[in-house]
């Protein structure tokens, strides 16, 4: 005769072979109707990252017949194994994609708990069998960005705003650098971190104070365009982050990055749907697309990489590269453009020599930065001023 206690141990053992038969019950079919969940950092209305990554879910959404999409947003960082959980047993998602960096630890232990179900994680480097990473990263453009930065300044000091010190910020911020410093050795890059994703009190604050320390041109790493008005206010250049912001300061906004994260969404889920990538197949994908796979696009808003009003005094300064000879900055934007999105990437902004701030070299003549060095970046560039953590 069983006991209550063998009866309770029984019972506590079938209930974990009937939770365990449910789970693999639930592994997604290929082939049949998916639906994928997102987590967002912030508001769709952020007009920032969180909203490029929602315009890009529409667009899968809209693209695929298969397809069912839902969204949860402003999800702190901290809490994403609460909404991955409920998105996974209550909308009974197929797929959950995370998108913000410190999601990445709380993404992995929510794929060890739902092994049968397929994560992803953005901007991020840890993976499991089911969960893989992504980004549509902008350091070739931050780059860019900072060629023409270099050039604008006028009182030597150019301005970053970031929203927390975190190797994906550092590793734009130490990009942008080293196209101001190409364009203008004399120039810095002052920094004031926010710790906040969104918040335009906080930009604004950020923005004024480099304008009191004399900062002239304006980058930034925050989800509103509130960077981009504030220097519009003092008459001061800036480029815009992530989504397009040209209609925010059309006088000033010089160009920016563009996030296109349906390039990966899409082929993933098409994918996915295909039965190339299941729940036990992930642990070595990481998608890392830049200008060439046109996960990414240099403007200020899209067909206009640089605005017009602009153009004149970047065609006036002229650098001298030990490659290209003599030539404006407007025309070497355009060559390292045409280079950095050519599938062999003849350059890098990363090729080295690269020194960090203290005089160290942290990338040889002749090498490049892997990924996972450029992903867990942490040194400050020559020419940045200001706190680093």
């Amino acid at each position: 005769m069983l006991t209550g206690k063998k009866i309770t141990v029984v019972l506590s053992i079938l209930f974990i072979l009937s939770f365990t038969l449910a789970s693999m019950a639930a592994e997604y079919v290929p082939g049949t109707p998916l639906k994928a969940g997102f987590i967002y950092v912030g508001p769709v209305g952020d007009l920032g990252w969180s909203h490029a990554h929602d315009e890009a879910r529409r667009i899968c959404e809209d693209t695929f017949p298969w397809l069912e999409t839902v969204y949860v947003e402003s999800v702190p960082e901290g809490n994403e194994g609460l909404y991955i959980d409920k998105l996974i047993q209550e909308e009974k998602c197929d797929v959950v994609f995370t998108t913000s960096f410190g999601f990445m630890d709380g993404t992995v232990m929510a794929a060890q708990r739902h092994p049968e179900k397929i994560l992803a994680h953005c901007s991020g480097f840890k993976r499991t069998p089911n969960l893989m990473t992504y980004m549509a990263d902008f350091y070739q453009i931050y780059y860019l960005n900072g060629l023409m930065a270099g050039a604008l300044t006028k009182t030597n000091k150019t301005a970053y705003v970031g929203a927390f010190p975190i190797p994906e910020v550092k590793r734009h911020m130490d990009a942008f650098t080293i196209g101001v410093k190409e364009t203008n050795p004399e120039a810095e890059v002052h920094v004031r971190w926010i710790y906040e994703w969104f918040s335009p009190t906080a930009a604004k604050e950020a923005a004024e104070a480099l304008i009191a320390e004399g900062c002239d041109v304006f980058a930034f790493t925050e989800d509103s365009p509130t960077v981009v008005q504030v220097a519009a206010e003092k008459g001061y250049p800036s480029f815009g982050h992530y989504s397009p912001m040209y209609d925010f300061s059309p006088d000033y906004v010089v160009s920016g990055q563009i996030a296109h994260w349906e390039a990966i969404y899409l082929d993933f889920l098409a994918k996915v749907y295909a039965g190339v990538y299941k729940a036990h197949n992930l642990a070595d994908l990481d998608y890392w697309w830049l200008l060439k796979e046109k996960a990414v696009e240099i403007g200020a808003k899209p067909g206009m990489l640089i605005n017009p009003l602009f153009e004149d005094d970047l065609k006036a300064k002229k650098v001298n590269d030990p490659v290209l000879g003599e030539i404006n900055v407007y025309d070497l934007v355009m060559k390292r453009l045409e280079q950095m999105s050519d599938p062999s990437m003849v350059f890098d902004p990363f090729n080295g020599p690269v020194y960090d701030r203290e005089g160290k070299l942290r990338v040889p003549e002749g090498s490049r930065m892997s990924v996972y060095e450029l992903t867990t970046m942490e040194w400050a560039a020559q020419g940045i001023v200001g706190p680093w953590e």
